[in-house]
């Protein structure tokens, strides 16, 4: 048996998927099928059930998988033992949130090929944050940044950087943006404009329900910058992550309402899984991207 088919193996099983196996692995389906099929023979037995389009392990699919984590965890870290990866190179699949890849993963993918050019670096975007945790689970991704309240796991490796601090903003022609001190209930009757399911806006809405206060409208919206927009040109009040509307707020396109209902702070996040190795590539990506959070916030 060869690497490459334990590789191959290793994603199908936990994606379940030949399709998807080959797109994550950057090969033709023929070459996942044959490869998975070769193994097969070379074992004597069926890895997988094949039901139409989907496919399924079978008992002996899943015992060979956990040896397959194994001998995969070991082969790298033989190679690095030996010198044969010091220099950090291979493949590193990448998420992050959608403030990560706006405002802070632009600045540390330049720091990070500038320095480490033999990575290739897959980034998956467009991915909820409840739905990135499941890839980490599943083999699909290697590394995740997000922000979002603390998480405890026992699968995963969690390692806190810094909190994500939130702001309350709305135009400067909002009678709210005149007040010295704006609680909860003072957000009754006004419109909402509201990013898809995240910590923050849960923490915000359920501060509005238990002051009483019922907004006239919410308006959902794919993503910050369409919010940022819709703010500026006065269709109500948001909830943003202070990174992200720092310009704004100098240039005095929106105000920051003085806040005195809870926290809404989050916490932003590296996430690995914990029986990942953890290769030269990845503890560069980890080590680089901790000293950029913590040097510029």
């Amino acid at each position: 048996m060869e690497i490459k088919q334990l590789m191959m193996f290793q994603t199908a099983s936990k994606v379940l998927n030949f399709t998807k196996t080959a797109q994550i692995l950057g090969y033709a389906q023929s070459s996942i099928t044959a490869n998975i099929a070769a193994l097969e023979e070379e074992l004597g037995t069926p890895l997988f059930e094949r039901l139409g389009k989907r496919v399924i392990l079978t008992e002996a699919g899943m015992k060979f998988q956990d040896y397959t984590d194994k001998i995969l965890g070991l082969t790298g870290e033989a190679l690095e033992a030996v010198g044969g990866m010091s220099e950090p190179s291979g493949i590193l699949r990448i998420c992050a949130s959608e403030t990560q890849c706006t405002y802070r993963l632009p600045h540390i993918l330049t720091d990070f090929q500038t320095t480490y050019p033999k990575v290739e670096l897959i980034f998956r975007p467009g991915i909820a944050e409840k739905d990135v945790l499941n890839l980490l689970l599943e083999g699909q991704i290697d590394v995740a940044l997000l922000s979002m309240n603390l998480v405890v796991s026992s699968h995963l490796i969690v390692k806190e950087l810094k909190d994500e601090p939130m702001a309350i903003v709305c135009c400067p022609t909002n009678p709210l943006s005149k007040k010295q001190k704006v609680y909860p209930i003072d957000l009754d009757e006004q419109r909402l404009l509201l990013t898809e399911d995240c910590d923050y806006r849960y923490a915000f809405e359920h501060s509005l329900t238990q002051a009483g206060a019922k907004p006239r409208s919410k308006l959902e919206l794919a993503d910050v910058e369409a919010i940022k927009k819709c703010v500026m040109a006065g269709l109500g009040i948001a909830v943003l992550p202070e990174i992200s509307i720092k310009r704004e707020i100098t240039e005095g396109h929106m105000i920051k309402i003085n806040w005195m209902g809870p926290c809404l702070t989050t916490k932003i996040q590296l996430f690995w899984h914990k029986n990942k190795w953890m290769s030269p590539a990845l503890k560069a990506f980890v080590d680089l991207t901790e000293e950029y959070i913590l040097r510029h916030g």
